[in-house]
């Protein structure tokens, strides 16, 4: 699966009556730019005239991503080769820091790598942008960081890391807010919660959960639950983050490495959404398989979105069941049959 050729027509953003001519003509550095989310934000640069670099080492991400728009200046690397991430940094107005090993689970299997990337990787981005004289960093922290704390989740509570892949976000925070401090680059960390849309690879043995029941639903086969399904996640459409990493990169005020929810400010458990995704293939039949719980793992996420509305003017643009109907669209289109 890697989204060539399909075009997804349910959710069309109109990101210029959103944000203007403010990216027209910028150099812009997208670090993961070919994978899930880091191709729709590149993709939305690109309508807004944007001039826009992505580096991707395509472990997670796929150029077919990058296909059905463009021009896009890609460059297949890592965000650990730092004369490669410094040379393309300069010129750039801003960068959008999407580059990371993104699974619970196999940070778990695999902590010393996942600290290599995502934490080196990160501290190797902010020196290149400082070096460049970036005007600002956007960096797509993760809501794990909030462990068992109670929802919803409030920026100021303390961070609650269950797992490696949530430490090594955390500490991405930390150096963010860090070189703000120290040497005056402008960042901005951004705590996704849970985000979903076409794109998202169904074929990893760590998929996403919507992911992983359209996948399992497509083929005929049991949805397969960890836990007893009353876990509850902000199920958060992709084109929501997208539009605060630009609200971000405008902001008119310096961010100075805050942390900044980036949600729906709602939330569904994985049971419902287990019954609604089943309903939708006609396949009410396929009732859950229950599996232990992982290691890792929250029970509730829950996003309070009034720091970001006050910081960022953002409000959420596509609501959880139009996002729902248009990825399971795009999953009917591009899994095999």
């Amino acid at each position: 699966m890697n989204g060539v050729g399909f075009q997804m027509t349910t959710i069309n953003t109109d990101w210029r009556k959103l944000h203007g001519d403010h990216f027209a003509g910028k150099r812009v550095l997208v670090t993961g730019g070919a994978g899930f989310i880091g191709s729709h934000l590149s993709e939305a640069l690109v309508k807004l005239g944007a001039c826009v670099v992505v580096i991707d080492d395509l472990s997670g991400g796929s150029k077919g991503n990058l296909a059905s728009f463009g021009p896009v200046d890609f460059v297949q690397g890592s965000i650990l080769d730092q004369d490669l991430l410094a040379k393309l940094t300069m010129g750039c107005s801003y960068v959008f820091h999407l580059a990371a090993l993104g699974s619970v689970p196999r940070s778990v299997e695999q902590p010393r790598l996942y600290n290599d990337v995502n934490t080196t990787g990160t501290l190797n981005v902010l020196e290149s942008a400082r070096q460049a004289g970036v005007k600002r960093v956007m960096f797509s922290a993760s809501s794990s960081a909030y462990g068992l704390n109670p929802v919803p989740w409030i920026e100021a509570m303390p961070v609650l890391p269950r797992s490696p892949y949530a430490a090594t976000k955390v500490a991405g925070e930390a150096l963010l807010r860090a070189y703000s401090a120290s040497y005056g680059l402008d960042t901005a960390s951004l705590r996704y919660f849970n985000i979903f849309g076409p794109r998202q690879n169904a074929n990893s043995a760590y998929a996403a959960v919507i992911a992983a029941f359209a996948k399992a639903l497509h083929k005929g086969q049991r949805p397969v639950i960890y836990g007893d399904g009353e876990q509850s996640r902000d199920f958060t459409f992709v084109h929501n983050a997208v539009h605060a990493n630009l609200l971000a990169a405008r902001s008119s005020g310096a961010i100075e490495g805050e942390v900044i929810n980036v949600g729906t400010g709602g939330r569904i458990s994985v049971n419902q959404l287990a019954t609604m995704m089943a309903a939708a293939w006609g396949r009410e039949d396929l009732k859950p398989i229950y599996e232990p719980e992982r290691a890792g793992d929250i029970k509730h996420s829950f996003a309070d979105l009034a720091k970001t509305r006050a910081t960022l003017g953002y409000e959420p643009i596509v609501g959880f069941q139009a996002g729902l109907e248009a990825t399971m669209e795009w999953y009917k289109q591009v899994l095999p049959a």
